[in-house]
């Protein structure tokens, strides 16, 4: 069975589903439940309540199962940050990463999946693509890329100690159902909502403000789980990090028209304005080595969303 770390949340379980999907039974280690809940029903689904930072616990999962993978998708990074024990947080956060290790060579799994993100590419002066073997900047902007660049580097040598085969997941901005986070780092999540809702979109999270020319790697979360189902169950790999994206920048505009096919009375016109960068992640390696392709374009994606939004979920 695989074990999936933040296997309840908003990447997670569309990973979970994709998992499944392949023929993959799944544990999932959560700190507050030990109930599967209805959206993962399923004879192949067991959730185990343990806190990924105590490792005794931990181990102790594999007393009542046969793990043979890990997906960590999980923080290990000081989340929400506390300005109270800066110190401490670190600590439990890369311990988080080092236990779950220790878990995969003490139960001898043969390969862990980290979760990374499109952040620690920030400050390249690149427009385009963005590749996977790229020298990236030392500085970060954020906490988040900041732990995940400690991770990469963390994961990267204790790979070659080890001998654990440790895949890097560097994900992209991801939207579609479940996301808790709305606008906090770009604005489709809450372009989505304001439709489905019928108000106007409420963007007062976001760092700056929002203009139709805007673009990132809008990856829809179908996709992104079964890319990572795929990187977790592909025989073979070639590399310890891929991108998990859809390979091409979106720009505002764009979810805007899709939004509008499927709802044309949507009140969420943005500004003209923006820079005009459109970065984006490469996504070659994980298509040659996985067969991964996107199956969600952004039409399909947005209609989707307001879709299930419209069924009578909260988000």
């Amino acid at each position: 069975m695989i074990l999936v770390t933040g296997g309840l949340g908003f990447i997670g379980t569309h990973t979970v589903r994709a998992l499944l999907d392949l023929g993959e039974g799944c544990v999932l280690v959560q700190r507050r439940t030990a109930e599967v809940p209805a959206v993962l029903a399923n004879p192949q689904v067991a959730v185990e309540q343990a806190d990924v930072t105590d490792l005794t616990a931990l181990l102790d999962v594999g007393t009542r199962h046969k793990i043979t993978g890990i997906v960590h998708l999980a923080g290990s990074m000081p989340w929400p940050p506390s300005a109270d024990q800066p110190i401490e947080d670190a600590r439990k956060a890369l311990g988080s990463l080092l236990n779950i290790l220790q878990a995969a060579q003490t139960w001898g799994v043969s390969r862990v999946g980290v979760a990374s993100t499109i952040g620690v590419y920030a400050g390249l002066p690149h427009a385009g693509p963005l590749r996977e073997d790229m020298p990236l900047p030392m500085t970060s902007p954020h906490l988040i890329p900041t732990f995940k660049k400690i991770g990469e580097l963390l994961t990267d040598h204790l790979a070659g100690a080890t001998g654990i085969e440790i895949i890097n997941y560097r994900i992209s901005a991801i939207w579609g159902p479940g996301d808790p986070h709305g606008a906090l780092f770009f604005a489709a999540p809450e372009l989505v909502h304001a439709a489905a809702r019928g108000t106007e979109p409420d963007l007062s999270t976001l760092v700056g403000p929002a203009h139709a020319e805007d673009s990132i790697d809008l990856c829809y979360v179908k996709d992104c789980g079964r890319a990572i189902a795929l990187l977790q169950t592909t025989d073979r790999l070639n590399h310890r990090t891929y991108n998990v994206a859809s390979g091409r920048a979106t720009s505002n505009a764009e979810v805007i028209a899709a939004i509008r096919k499927a709802v044309p009375d949507a009140r969420i016109d943005l500004p003209t304005g923006g820079t005009g960068r459109h970065n984006y992640l490469d996504i070659t390696r994980i298509q040659q080595d996985t067969g991964y392709r996107p199956a969600y374009d952004t039409e399909r994606a947005a209609a989707d969303y307001i879709a299930w939004l419209r069924a009578g979920h909260e988000r």
